[in-house]
């Protein structure tokens, strides 16, 4: 082995497996005086339960141990993560032994006893592999596109039908409303429509219908003649014109005002747009996809939404769920954001204490997806280090609060979550629409939900 400089250009968290006391610390003492993160295992056995739970950068590994050997480790390891790099360890080191470590996937061997920069020379280069590898992926997920569905991230139920009814509608002509709470991710299933479609190369348009004056968004939508108003000055094609060929996002479409939605309606319709001012009519060929956190069938009910018009935008509804509904994506979001967040503020993360983890599980996210990427983006930002903490994921000036009290030990049989959750859930479900008399709306608002989430659940758990 070629001896030379100590100190390894990349950092990363390290799995120490030795059943050597000694050999531990002498490791670990160099792995922290050279900025890395580390967790250690007294044998085998110990290690196959750590690397169940935690991913590693690098595992090096004793290959002699009793029981549960250093091939087992490697084995389990390379299972669990195939880019996690393995270093071996012996004393009886033969070519056999290495052949049979270098097939099972191991990155390079240690002859005991070893000399710190035989060591840091091997780390050093095991990381730059793992690092290399991380960067292709990355490069790899972003020629695939980043709005695809495939970047939209989840593994939850609701987002499996999410998906595949997304890919489904890409493909057709249909008009789509897509609902849910602010910070879903709604206009990201939006972008990842049309890029999927068949007008994926022609223009992508969205505006805000709640952030424009309602003199002002008419002209915004159907465009204007020149003359038509004060300060029209020139002809302006509009954004039903300017998206000819591609998708048009109506974002907000619950803010619009009842005269504009009367023109919207005869839009869809007719497919023809005529500018303020005009007095010819101009064919349009675009997809319309409408966005609101608003529940449209409460507006229209009291009269602020168009019926007619719902029914022409609502062809095609697709629900954004919220995060709180599907918590065992919270995680995959965690790890998604860093790998986008790190690189752009120059740092390496390579890790997510589990208490931190637990923390996120336990948040009830009012905000959404977003709140989430701005929690990891602040803690991205604060963490001196490779690895993110509790401190640094849910500060107490944050508010994170549980999202259910707790509820006593784990028994050690162990329990049915599904089934306590969805029992919690009717109950709270009952005693709310019994204080509201029935009126579902009312009890909606009492569990601090949407009446179509509250539909949602009624239907989910079978609650007449």
């Amino acid at each position: 082995m070629t001896t030379g400089s100590t100190a390894p250009t990349y950092r990363g968290h390290i799995l120490v497996v030795d059943d050597e006391a000694s050999v531990r610390d002498w490791v670990t003492i160099y792995l922290k005086r050279e900025g890395h993160s580390f967790r250690t295992a007294a044998n085998g056995a110990e290690a196959l339960d750590i690397i169940a739970e935690e991913s590693f950068d690098l595992v090096i590994t004793d290959l002699k141990m009793p029981k549960v050997s250093g091939l087992d480790v490697l084995r389990a390891v390379k299972e669990r993560s195939p880019e996690t790099e393995v270093v071996m360890v012996t004393a009886f080191a033969t070519p056999e032994t290495a052949i049979e470590a270098m097939k099972a996937g191991a990155y390079d061997y240690l002859t005991k006893p070893f000399k710190i920069d035989e060591m840091g020379l091997v780390i050093g280069r095991a990381l730059e592999k793992r690092a290399l590898v991380q960067d292709v992926n990355s490069l790899r997920e972003q020629l695939v596109g980043r709005h695809r569905f495939e970047d939209l991230v989840g593994k939850s139920e609701a987002m499996r039908q999410l998906f595949d009814l997304a890919r489904h509608v890409a493909q057709t002509r249909s008009t789509v409303l897509i609902t849910g709470e602010s910070g879903t991710g709604k206009e990201l299933v939006a972008r990842a429509l049309h890029n999927s479609s068949p007008r994926a190369g022609a223009p992508f348009v969205a505006i805000n219908c709640g952030a424009i004056p309602e003199n002002l968004l008419e002209a915004e939508l159907f465009g204007h003649v020149r003359g038509a108003f004060t300060g029209a000055t020139s002809d302006s094609e509009g954004m039903f014109l300017a998206a000819q060929g591609g998708t048009l996002v109506l974002d907000e479409v619950g803010e619009m005002p009842i005269s504009l939605q009367v023109k919207l309606l005869r839009v869809l319709q007719e497919r023809a747009v005529r500018p303020v001012g005009g007095t010819r009519d101009r064919q349009v060929d675009v997809r319309v996809v409408a966005i609101t956190n608003r529940d449209l069938d409460v507006e229209v009910a009291e009269g602020r939404f168009r019926q007619d018009l719902y029914y022409r935008l609502n062809v095609i509804n697709i629900v954004v769920p919220r995060l709180a509904d599907r918590p065992e994506d919270i995680p995959l979001l965690v790890h998604h954001f860093i790998r986008k967040l790190a690189p752009e503020q120059s740092k390496r993360i390579v890790e997510v204490e589990p208490e931190a983890m637990r923390g996120l599980l336990a948040y009830d996210f009012p905000g959404n997806v977003r709140e989430l990427e701005n929690i990891v983006e602040r803690a991205v930002t604060l963490a001196p280090g490779p690895v993110l903490t509790a401190t640094h994921l849910a500060p107490p000036s944050h508010g994170l609060t549980a999202r259910r009290p707790c509820v006593g030990e784990l028994p050690p049989e162990g329990v049915d979550l599904e089934a306590i959750v969805a029992d919690v859930e009717r109950d709270y479900i009952r005693q709310a629409l019994e204080q509201s008399g029935g009126v579902r709306k009312e009890a909606a608002r009492l569990l601090g939900i949407s009446f179509r989430s509250l539909r949602y659940r009624l239907d989910k758990l079978d609650i007449e």
